[in-house]
């Protein structure tokens, strides 16, 4: 904590899920999720990081206080809940439209999910830079936000992984896009259809994390990120522009990929629906228990499906 004990916050607006900050000698934005009354992305949730990236957007990167006016030079997405990044997208939605044969529900859903990730990963097509801060488990939506910031940072006892095998379906708000230009179509395909929960050492061998911190150090790697990145921002921050003109993601591209997701989730079996109901409570799970056996228990509920 002695890396950031002197930094001064700016007073910001609190939402109902999402608690920002923003640290005026760094000009780091952060937005801590704390979704409510699971874990996951909901679309209050959804509508208020949203919210959130307007405003870096509607203000061009700055921030005003008191007469002040104060430049937004970093984002970072992470959150509240302990040992929790975020466990995906919301179950109960997709279980009630699929029952229902409500495509539009499912698109509609998908549709606010990409729009708070193709900003973000663009670093909104403005002078700044987008971090994920991972600590704890990122599960399907989670691990999908996470990889859509330019940099992901993850202490060491983090996991991450896609679920969505387990339940017949794939993850369709971005994670094929998102690996695929990062690092490669191989290592996508397995980290996709695997099954398999990985842990933060193994994905930043692979290329995936860009970051790796010991438990509880996560907001200072941050900071030390930024200090070296600051001093030479403009270059770097023009190359982060040149890699997404090199290997361009659209928002179209991740609007067809949605479109197939929901055509799909249309097709699940009843077996399917009962995995979901399953991925349910262990979600509650994570908030009715400690945070220890609230992640055993997850892990638990991803080895019985994947069996």
């Amino acid at each position: 904590m002695s890396a950031i004990a002197d930094v001064r916050f700016l007073p910001q607006t609190r939402f109902e899920q999402v608690e920002t900050r923003f640290d005026v000698e760094h000009g780091i934005y952060w937005a801590f999720m704390n979704p409510t009354p699971r874990p996951c992305f909901n679309v209050k949730l959804l509508d208020e990081l949203r919210a959130y990236i307007d405003t870096i957007v509607d203000n061009d990167c700055q921030i005003s206080h008191l007469g002040h006016t104060y430049s937004v030079n970093y984002g970072v997405l992470a959150s509240k809940l302990p040992g929790v990044f975020n466990l995906g997208g919301d179950l109960t939605l997709f279980r009630t439209a699929i029952l229902g044969r409500d495509r539009n529900q499912l698109i509609g859903y998908g549709k606010k999910c990409v729009e708070n990730l193709f900003p973000w990963h663009r670093n909104c097509d403005l002078p700044m830079t987008t971090f994920s801060l991972v600590q704890g488990d990122a599960l399907g939506g989670g691990f999908e936000a996470a990889l859509s910031a330019t940099v992901v940072v993850a202490e060491e006892s983090a996991r991450m992984g896609f679920p969505e095998v387990l339940f017949n379906l794939f993850p369709g708000m971005g994670a094929y896009s998102f690996l695929c230009r990062k690092v490669g179509r191989r290592t996508a395909d397995e980290l996709i259809t695997s099954g398999t929960l990985y842990g933060a050492r193994q994905l930043f061998d692979l290329g995936v994390v860009d970051v790796l911190t010991p438990d509880g150090t996560g907001e200072a790697a941050i900071y030390s990120y930024v200090r070296k990145h600051s001093k030479a921002a403009n270059g770097r921050r023009g190359y982060e522009r040149v890699r997404n003109e090199v290997s361009p993601i659209s928002l179209d591209e991740l609007m067809r990929i949605v479109e197939i997701w929901a055509d799909s989730a249309l097709k699940v079996q009843d077996r399917d629906l009962k995995m979901m109901e399953r991925l349910v409570r262990a979600q509650q799970r994570t908030v009715d228990s400690a945070s220890n056996a609230a992640n055993s228990n997850v892990v638990s509920i991803w080895s019985a499906g994947a069996d």
